[in-house]
């Protein structure tokens, strides 16, 4: 019978770069010009936030959250060591890069082979020069396990639960970021250098209505305003929960010892409309986080796609893939933290169940 050990970590992107551009991303949205003035006015700002931007426009914050992720992604990477997995199976979202105006599966499997990864594509998108001070052409193998993956989609759909697989990456575009940054950042002090487990990606269509409309990014609120021809949902929570759980009976009638990773941080500033994209919805990620803490799944199955829209929560539907494969397996939260920001974008939470 299998052995298994559940994550949780964020792929945020700015983690990859350098301090000074951290907070780039709230700089961007403060340019523009639909956005009211008061809320843009620093004086208006809630307490943190102007404590995060103090007089350096939040490079000093920067540094702190850094140390802060960190902390998080040394424990987990120490408890993936500890228990030795054949591979990491991860969720994770695909923005507007493998899954385009052809094809946006709800859930894909990617049985990909070992695959050469560019590190620092989404940073030269962004021109943000990386943390390590590397050449920004710098690329990776990502070891694959397609034998495996080809097995978990085949017992996933018998289960009842519909899911793509692919076996070859989309030409001319980058590596879906969400999984390249999850091995990045679990070996960080090792970027460039092989990985020692397979990876099996998971592909979740967390962005639902914005995929295409927003091109899994930000939209200024002109865009908005005019009115965006949006795009179908994507899966419910309750539905990647139940994706979730078939995972894990899957896992579980193998014979591997398998780590199962939830990729992503939680509420998003660009996604966060009623907010302005000023800033991440901390109340509602509080709330869950709260119930994920308390074990209380119920909270989290009672959560639909309009809330998880209405909060910024798009990626956190990964998380919810997480907790539907440690209810399956009866699994028990050993530790958390949660990293709270203003200015830079997203909270971040941790977690290690085993």
């Amino acid at each position: 019978m299998a052995q298994v050990l559940g994550l949780g970590i964020t792929h945020y992107p700015m983690l990859a770069g350098a301090d000074t551009y951290m907070a780039n991303l709230l700089k961007s949205t403060l340019k523009d010009p639909d956005i009211p003035a008061d809320r843009k006015e620093f004086s208006n700002w809630p307490g943190l936030a102007q404590r995060e931007w103090g007089d350096d426009e939040g490079t000093s914050a920067a540094a702190a959250h850094r140390a802060q992720l960190l902390a998080g992604l040394t424990r987990c990477r120490e408890a993936l060591d500890e228990f030795r997995p054949d591979l990491v199976v991860v969720w994770g979202d695909d923005q507007y890069e493998n899954f385009r105006e052809e094809v946006i599966p709800s859930f894909c499997v990617l049985a990909y082979d070992d695959t050469d990864v560019e590190a620092f594509a989404v940073l030269e998108k962004l021109k943000v020069p990386n943390a390590w001070g590397l050449p920004m052409d710098t690329s990776f193998r990502m070891r694959g396990m397609p034998d495996f993956a080809k097995q978990l989609t085949a017992d996933v759909i018998t289960s009842g639960v519909d899911i793509a697989y692919s076996y070859e990456q989309r030409k001319g575009i980058h590596f879906p970021h969400a999984f390249a940054n999850t091995q990045i950042f679990l070996d960080y002090d090792h970027v460039g250098k092989e990985f020692p487990y397979p990876i099996v990606p998971i592909a979740v269509n967390c962005y639902g209505e914005h995929v295409i409309a927003r091109r899994g990014g930000m939209a200024r609120f002109a865009e908005i305003n005019a009115g965006e021809r949006l795009d179908p949902p994507g899966p419910s929570p309750a539905r990647c929960f139940e994706l979730g759980r078939a995972v894990g009976r899957s896992v579980r009638a193998s014979d591997k010892r398998v780590a199962l990773v939830a990729s992503s941080s939680w509420s998003h500033a660009f996604l966060n409309d009623k907010d302005w994209h000023l800033r991440p919805d901390s109340e509602s990620d509080r709330r869950l986080y709260d119930a994920l803490v308390a074990g209380d799944h119920d909270t989290w199955l009672k959560v639909t796609t309009r809330d998880i829209v209405d909060a910024g929560q798009h990626e956190m539907l990964n998380w919810f893939c997480l907790l539907g494969a440690m209810s399956e397996l009866g699994m028990e939260l050993e530790w958390s933290d949660f990293v709270q920001t203003e200015i830079l974008n997203s909270n971040k939470v941790f977690a290690v169940y085993r």
